[in-house]
């Protein structure tokens, strides 16, 4: 049964419709967690499985390791077409199930891969081949679930409730760095390096699996009639390229714009910071860098959904401005003065402080682009868009950063991140509206 049927069937009260929106968006948002962990294990245990898959000997290994973990974005993209379409036509549950699998088949490929003491370089095309198909199938995770998890949530709330795409999200995030927390607490940094990080990635694979369970249970967003259209070949515009970029071009560039701003803050921000703090805190502080990461993604995460409800209060808009004046302000000392830190409540301080500013955009960036395009191409129109986006600019700054960081550039790094936030600011500003007419509450025609 789909969400829009049962609403349409019945009467419901207020209460009750209320009810099934946060059931359904707790199941949308366990699988959304388990996907996360699965982006985030690899850069948060990085350092230990580096050796692993390239040459201690080789100084190139480290942008290796980054080059990979860049390369996966390239398949986002395509992903994102993939169960973009799929999604449209199909429904978004069935997309999310089939999304999670394949992160789970390549948790666990990763996990037993053999090392390159081994096998050689194969090792590090067999990581490459995995990161790949996670790419491919993250690609298609953030369209289908943005889309689900603000289509299941009720008018009024759909701040609050599609804010919890993006707790779940850093959730991924939290919950990696709790494992290497455990693990550095429990073992020898030197076991954590030669197996630990397989247990780590088998944690995902075996996650997923449940979630494979749990998502068979949602309620379906899209109408059964549009799904049946779909099946029959009379909705030949649902997750249509054509459609998409011959009658839903303005808001599909309205969403890479509204991405590209964000995304390269956030992944600056949650990868680039958290190793900063790593890199200050090594050696026999290596404990208390990671418990700094920890505490400072977990508040990222608590603000997700105080961050949504104060856009149903106040409009949408009013964060995102706040998310491009504070980034375009702040990124310079976060990225020139975090590395200097000793103290560690500097340091939380001033991640946390990154991460405030950060959570104007990210606590409600799906629902702002779920609201731009009609039910028939919006998993297609989201998930491509934020792909795009992501691909050019988030995907990239890690691997940027630690060209700069070896180049002596670093300035210019800050200068290309802090222009690109620019960029979004003007569009927030002049493109947006705080409310107004939008597809998902049926007011815009």
């Amino acid at each position: 049964m789909s969400i829009s049927q049962s609403t349409a069937a019945s009467p419901v009260s207020e209460r009750a419709a209320l009810k099934r929106s946060v059931s359904n968006t707790l199941k949308g948002s366990a699988g959304n967690l388990v996907e996360w962990y699965d982006v985030y294990v690899y850069s948060v245990f990085a350092k230990y499985f580096e050796s692993q898959f390239f040459s201690a000997d080789d100084k190139n290994s480290t942008m290796y390791i980054w080059g990979i973990f860049a390369a996966t974005f390239l398949m986002r993209p395509i992903g994102a077409w993939y169960f973009g379409r799929f999604a449209d036509r199909y429904g978004r549950r069935l997309a999310l199930t089939v999304s999670v699998s394949v992160m789970a088949a390549c948790s666990f490929l990763i996990a037993i891969a053999p090392t390159a003491a081994s096998i050689g370089i194969w090792a590090a095309v067999i990581l490459l081949f995995a990161r790949l198909l996670q790419g491919f199938a993250t690609g298609g995770e953030y369209g289908a679930s943005a889309t689900y998890m603000s289509e299941a949530a009720v008018p009024g709330w759909r701040g609050f409730l599609s804010s919890f795409h993006y707790v779940t999200l850093v959730g991924g995030h939290v919950l990696a760095q709790a494992v290497l927390l455990v693990m550095l607490l429990s073992w020898d940094t030197s076991h954590v390096s030669e197996w630990g990080w397989r247990v780590a990635f088998g944690i995902g694979g075996i996650g997923a699996l449940v979630v494979f369970w749990l998502r068979r249970t949602m309620d379906e967003s899209l109408s059964a009639e549009s799904i049946e259209a779909a099946k029959d070949g009379k909705a030949k515009a649902s997750g249509s390229m054509r459609e998409l970029f011959v009658n839903q071009w303005r808001p599909l560039l309205l969403c890479f714009l509204i991405t590209a701003g964000g995304t390269v803050a956030f992944y600056t921000y949650t990868i680039n910071g958290p190793k900063m703090i790593q890199t200050a805190f090594a050696g026999d502080d290596v404990i208390t860098g990671t418990w700094i990461n920890l505490g400072v993604l977990t508040f990222l995460m608590l603000l997700q959904p105080l961050g949504g409800l104060l856009s149903d209060r106040i409009g949408r808009k009013s964060l995102l401005v706040f998310f491009g004046v504070g980034g375009v302000l702040y990124t310079w000392y976060l990225v020139t003065a975090l590395p200097q830190q000793t103290s560690a409540l500097s340091a939380f301080l001033i991640l946390a402080t990154g991460f405030v500013i950060l959570t104007g955009y990210t606590s409600i960036n799906a629902v702002v682009k779920a609201e731009l395009f009609p039910a028939h191409i919006r998993a297609l129109g989201v998930g491509l868009g934020y792909a795009l986006a992501n691909s050019l600019f988030g995907g990239t700054a890690p691997l940027l950063y630690q060209g700069a960081l070896k180049a002596g550039r670093v300035d210019e790094f800050v200068i290309y991140i802090t222009a690109v936030i620019a960029v979004s600011l003007v569009v927030y500003i002049f493109f947006l509206k705080n409310k107004g007419p939008n597809w998902l509450d049926g007011t815009r025609k």
